[in-house]
């Protein structure tokens, strides 16, 4: 086995199977239990069980490794990971907390925003969540055909998004 902890963790990961995460839920418990503080590990063994579709178990890890300083890009991950398993568990408003925080973190993040359009979408803000994937549309696809219409895009983001914030009736 690789000699890093980082190393050891990597090859889990490589060698896991999606459809049978016991194997990869075995392998990392031992370093849980030699590295039960380390954000990392407490992330991987979240996303094992998550995957694993133990979902509530997986929520206490994610909130764990960010108490602990998970950092970079894991953290980041890690914030889509956690905000999509509370929207999984019909937690939304605590996945909306979670994906603003992440959001305010990794501002330019395509991945955190399409899948806090999907929260948005499961609280009910229909027209919010299209707007934000506008929004990412315009921001972060390069395509010469889409280029001309990308303000037209953010206009009609802006306006789908004051459209969940309007008192009932007053859609246009």
């Amino acid at each position: 086995m690789p000699d890093t902890l980082d190393a050891q963790l990597d090859g889990i990961f490589a060698a896991r199977d999606r459809g049978n995460m016991r194997p990869t839920i075995d392998a990392l418990l031992p370093l849980y239990e030699k590295h039960p503080e380390n954000p990392r590990v407490l992330y991987e063994l979240g996303g094992a069980y998550d995957t694993a579709g133990e979902e509530a178990t997986a929520l206490g890890f994610y909130e764990q490794s960010l108490e602990r300083g998970l950092t970079g890009d894991i953290r980041r991950r890690c914030y889509l990971q956690y905000g999509s398993t509370l929207r999984n568990l019909g937690r939304i408003e605590e996945s909306l907390r979670v994906f603003s925080r992440a959001r305010a973190e990794f501002r330019d993040s395509v991945a955190l925003g399409a899948f806090e359009s999907l929260t948005l979408h499961a609280a009910g803000q229909v027209n919010t969540a299209l707007a934000s994937l506008l929004t990412l549309l315009a921001d972060h696809v390069i395509a010469p055909e889409l280029e001309r219409y990308k303000p037209a895009l953010r206009d009609n983001a802006d306006y789908l998004a004051s459209l969940d914030h309007e008192p009932a009736g007053n859609n246009r």
